[in-house]
């Protein structure tokens, strides 16, 4: 085996604006919800052959700036606003929406989350995005405003039944008396398992929570446990394991796998180098900055790789004195953690 690649600190750039541990609510919900919770649903379409004088009646009735453009139910190009000015400009309005429309589709997968999005808007500066399926059917369109819309609408959800679990949950290392306590969660990842992908990591950081972690530092765990689990799902050739030990003072997480291994760990660490095959690619995901993203988050990181044999990867934050859990005796530990 490899000697491991020991990572310490938070260096580089920030995953967002700020660094990890002062990520917002707002950065939260672009990992936690879906396309499909704030995409539009109804949309309306236009084939190549139609005249623009056409679809300019469209845009203004149904008030969006574009459309996509389908022929024989496959989506083959987007007409926008700007696509039809041009044509007023050139006074072309009879030409076909073919002669205007862009064929550089830039899409998004319907289970995609919604950072996924939010990346492609800002890379490719375009106002609205194609959603589609796992076959590549369109199934939606959604906007830089859906997706505004849709984390206002998750910001004004009744958190009442949430508070009381977490309130339950944020005694349990009070309960248990013990040298020392853990809390070992568990959970198993299927490989190419685009669909529930960011599930065990949702579910993680929602046990944090109730457990009494600060928002902030559950979602700091929250980002690099997400893309430890996507990394598993992308390049692992059977799943994985993905394991979580919580104790008042540290977080461990590790990933391991019996997948094909790393050629070069080193190459692996830096930012947009991928091996992702073309179907991670279609969902939006293989743009090589996970374990950059995985490295901001914690404290340490530490990665195995044998190539052939498979990958472990693991993950450390030490907590504050102010993020601790509440234990009632914290001795020096002397016995092995309880699973749950």
């Amino acid at each position: 085996m490899t000697e491991p690649v020991d990572l310490h600190g938070r260096a580089g750039r920030p995953i967002t604006d700020r660094d990890a541990r002062e990520i917002s609510r707002v950065e939260e919900l672009s990992y936690d919800l879906k396309v499909n919770d704030t995409m539009t649903s109804e949309v309306r379409s236009v084939n190549p052959g139609q005249p623009l004088s056409s679809v300019l009646s469209i845009l203004r009735t149904g008030r969006i700036s574009g459309v996509p453009v389908q022929e024989n139910d496959k989506l083959v190009g987007v007409l926008s606003i700007e696509d039809i000015v041009r044509a007023m400009q050139e006074n072309d309005m009879a030409a076909p929406v073919s002669a205007y429309m862009s064929t550089k589709l830039v899409t998004v997968n319907i289970y995609d989350p919604v950072v996924k999005a939010i990346e492609s808007f800002s890379e490719y500066r375009v106002g609205r995005l194609p959603v589609v399926d796992e076959d590549g059917r369109l199934v939606g369109i959604i906007t830089k405003g859906d997706i505004t819309r849709g984390i206002l609408t998750a910001l004004q959800k009744d958190y009442k039944v949430e508070e009381l679990r977490r309130y339950r949950a944020s005694h349990l290392f009070d309960d248990i008396t013990s040298d020392r306590t853990s809390l070992i969660l568990r959970y198993n990842i299927k490989a190419r398992d685009f669909k529930n992908g960011g599930q065990a990591s949702s579910h993680i950081k929602r046990a944090l929570l109730r457990l009494g972690a600060s928002p902030q530092l559950a979602r700091q765990c929250g980002i690099a446990i997400y893309e430890a689990e996507i990394n598993l799902i992308i390049h692992s050739t059977n799943g994985g394991i993905m394991r979580v030990q919580i104790e008042p003072e540290r977080i461990l997480m590790q990933t391991t796998d019996t997948g094909p291994g790393i050629a070069d760990v080193k190459l692996a660490l830096q930012a947009g180098w991928s091996t992702a095959n073309q179907e991670a690619r279609d969902f939006g995901f293989g743009a090589g900055m996970g374990l950059v993203n995985i490295k901001r988050c914690v404290d340490r990181m530490e990665l195995e790789s044998t190539l052939g044999k498979g990958t472990r990867l693991l993950m450390e934050i030490n907590l504050k004195d102010s993020e601790r859990f509440r234990e009632n005796d914290q001795t020096e530990p002397s016995h092995t953690p309880k699973e749950a």
